[in-house]
């Protein structure tokens, strides 16, 4: 039954055999690479052919076609990358720093991929839910509202008390506030722990929230990866992958870092219905340091592999400039979505 679940999803790339998906699909993801991407740094508009890079020597990208504006969509990965929410800040009476959050669940159709709509379930009207950052120590308050149709909640990764470990539903309409202290320091997420997990977190009720060490880590161009997968038809397979919520983003517009620039990932893995994601860098190695919970990097790699909650922070700097390819490093994963370049200037 595996094998031929893969064949239909092989199928859906080449024969289109889900029909207007499978068409959607054939033309994002031809036979052959064109080996073009874009020079337009901007984070809306069209996915479509660009020379500005042809024969530049990348392994190329794929030739995209239809168009996806986040105004419309409704996902943004452009903006998210770098989005950090600090939350609303205070003092407690004892003199430590206290952030307040606001989150919503709600459901909400995106478009995934040129063309193609998915029926979210979102925090914040967004797949994946906001970038939530303190630091270790600070009193975190997150005031929760379900607008949902369906009983959702939030878990924190991290250490709390029982009672805020966010298990038990708020019903639609509810409300609930989660208060802990933010520790230990680094790499942690949240989602929704209502049955089915599955459905839940297929749907798209996650998200990345970071603990700053006391002491900050080097300045860095910072980013959030988030890697996810779609099954649009309700079978337990994923049609489409992508880092940041759409398919392919990264390829009409490339991340742009510059050369010598200390670059800092935070990778978290929350694909669904796959046991292991992966994260694979072109032309460099990366320090990886595992949930970020230590200062010291475990490997130096180009290549990592995480289950889904499993999280770590990737350093690394680019000694040349260039176009330089991004994906995961299984086929499947790269051929339905989750790819894209850096853009070393």
């Amino acid at each position: 039954m595996k094998a031929e679940k893969s064949l239909s999803r092989r199928s859906f790339l080449k024969l289109g055999s889900f029909g207007v998906l499978g068409a959607v699909a054939a033309n994002l993801i031809p036979d052959k690479w064109q080996g073009q991407v874009s020079a337009n740094g901007s984070h809306e508009g069209s996915y479509k052919d660009h020379n500005a890079h042809k024969g530049t020597g990348t392994h190329g990208a794929p030739s995209l076609s239809g168009s996806y504006d986040p105004k419309v969509g409704g996902l943004d990965p452009g903006h998210f990358l770098t989005s950090f929410d600090y939350g609303n800040v205070s003092m407690t009476a004892d003199g430590r720093t206290a952030r307040e959050y606001q989150i919503v669940a709600e459901d909400k159709e995106v478009e995934i991929a040129p063309g193609v709509k998915f029926p979210g379930w979102v925090f914040n009207g967004q797949i994946p839910g906001p970038t939530l950052r303190c630091t270790e120590g600070d009193l975190v308050r997150v005031h929760f509202t379900n607008k949902g149709s369906h009983p959702h909640n939030i878990h924190f990764h991290g250490m709390h008390p029982s009672g805020m470990d966010g298990i038990d539903p708020i019903p639609p309409g509810g409300t609930f506030v989660y208060e802990f202290t933010a520790e230990p320091f680094g790499l942690h997420l949240y989602h929704c722990h209502v049955l089915p997990f599955k459905k839940h977190i297929n749907r798209g009720l996650y998200g990345t929230f970071i603990v700053d060490p006391k002491t900050p880590r080097p300045q860095a161009h910072e980013m959030v990866m988030v890697m996810n997968g779609y099954d649009l038809d309700g079978d337990a397979e994923n049609e489409f992958y992508t880092v940041n919520g759409v398919a392919f983003y990264y390829h009409s517009y490339p991340i742009e870092i510059k050369q010598d620039e200390l670059v800092r990932i935070y990778l978290v893995n929350m694909t669904e219905f796959d046991l292991l994601n992966s994260f694979h860098l072109h032309g460099n190695l990366f320090h990886y340091f595992p949930t970020g919970t230590s200062l010291t990097p475990s490997e130096y790699t180009d290549t990592i592999m995480l289950t889904q909650g499993q999280r770590g922070i990737l350093e690394f700097k680019y000694k040349f400039p260039g176009t330089y390819m991004f994906h995961a490093h299984q086929s499947e994963f790269t051929e339905l979505g989750w790819s894209g370049f850096f853009q070393v200037k």
